[in-house]
Order: C-alpha cells, then sequence, then structure tokens
C-alpha cells in the first residue's frame, strides 16, 4: 500500500489521523474482550455450581420417585395428569453489545393435579423435587446460552482486534513512514536546489 500512496502533506495527515482512531479502536475492542472474558468466567463458574445442584435434585428426585412406585406401582398415569409448562417467559439484556437471554418461570405455588386417595407422601416429594429441578433447568438454560453468545463475541472481538494490531497499524505505521522519509528526501532536494541557484545567483 505505501509505494502506491502519493507522498504528500495532506495524505501525511489523514494518515497519522487514521492511525490514532485505529490505535483507539484496538484499546476499545481490547477493552471489550477483557469485559466479555471476565463475564465468561464469572458464567461458568455460576453454570458449575447449578449443575452440581441440578444433578443432586435430580438424585433426590428418581430416589424419591422410586420409593413412590414401590408404595403405588407405576405412576405412568398419574405422571401424564401433569399438564405442559407453559409459563416460561423470555427476554434479553446486552452486555458490551452482545444480547443476552433472560429466561424466567411464572412465580407461582405447585399446582397439585392428581387425587389426594390413590397417591402418598413420596408422589408428593418427588413432584415438588421435579419441579425444582425444572427451575434449574430453566437458570442452567439461560446461562448456558449465555456463555455459547459470549464465547463467540469473544473470539470476534479478538479477531478484530488482532487485525488492528497485527495488519491494519503496523500498515499506517509503514506509510507514516513511507510519506514522511520521502517528504523529507524532497526536502532535502528542495534545499540542495536552492543552495545551487544561490550560488549562480551569488556569481
Amino acid at each position: 500500500m505505501a509505494a502506491t500512496l502519493f507522498p504528500t502533506k495532506g495524505n501525511l495527515i489523514n494518515t497519522k489521523k487514521s492511525l490514532s482512531l485505529a490505535l483507539v479502536g484496538y484499546e476499545l475492542m481490547d477493552r471489550k474482550r477483557n469485559i466479555l472474558v471476565r463475564e465468561v468466567m464469572s458464567m461458568i463458574s455460576q453454570a458449575n455450581a447449578i449443575q452440581s445442584e441440578i444433578d443432586g435434585s435430580y438424585d433426590r428426585a428418581y430416589e424419591a420417585l422410586q420409593n413412590a412406585n414401590v408404595t403405588m406401582g407405576f405412576c405412568d398415569a398419574i405422571a401424564a395428569s401433569v399438564p405442559v409448562e407453559t409459563g416460561v417467559m423470555m427476554d434479553y439484556r446486552s452486555v458490551m453489545g452482545v444480547e443476552l437471554p433472560i429466561v424466567r418461570l411464572a412465580e407461582r405455588a405447585p399446582d397439585i393435579h392428581y387425587g389426594f386417595f390413590y397417591t402418598d407422601s413420596q408422589l408428593d416429594r418427588a413432584y415438588i423435587l421435579f419441579e425444582k429441578v425444572k427451575r434449574l433447568t430453566i437458570i442452567l438454560a439461560e446461562v448456558e446460552n449465555s456463555v455459547y453468545r459470549l464465547a463467540i463475541a469473544v473470539k470476534k472481538t479478538q479477531k478484530r482486534a488482532n487485525a488492528l494490531r497485527n495488519i491494519i497499524i503496523p500498515r499506517f505505521q509503514e506509510n507514516i513512514k513511507f510519506i514522511s522519509e520521502a517528504l523529507e528526501e524532497k526536502d532535502r532536494e528542495e534545499f540542495s536546489r536552492l543552495k545551487v541557484i544561490k550560488k549562480r545567483n551569488d556569481r
């Protein structure tokens, strides 16, 4: 690019301005990347904690369900009476221009959809524990989706920052050096030419 750039003071000023903007752009991209990486690390810790809690809740829920199966027989017909969840709501928030999901489940007391005559407390316990698992799963889905989106944003930001640092900024620096040297050479030639003219005039 330097070889095809015409060495003028105007081009030198414009290239210096472009370099200045590129340096600011790189600094902003680097800051954005650092903020996003911190956000990702925080959410990964959160996801691990939730996953651990879900695993424990699943174990307790399945244990309660097994106990209910032992005392009542298989609970397939009772399970079919529980309606499909329709209270999941979704919204978005922005972190450094990255849209992250906010997933919520409508707050309500657990609704019992089966009769008490042919059921026992083990089934009630299993139902309450699976309700907790459902809420934790929704939280985990939100966090894991956010981590995925943030990781993509970190990758893109890193790519742009690398392009600025390794390609665009060095190119502008090379152009400034080329134009400055060409202008200095031109000034020296002009100075030499004026000296020759002055000598001739003196004679």
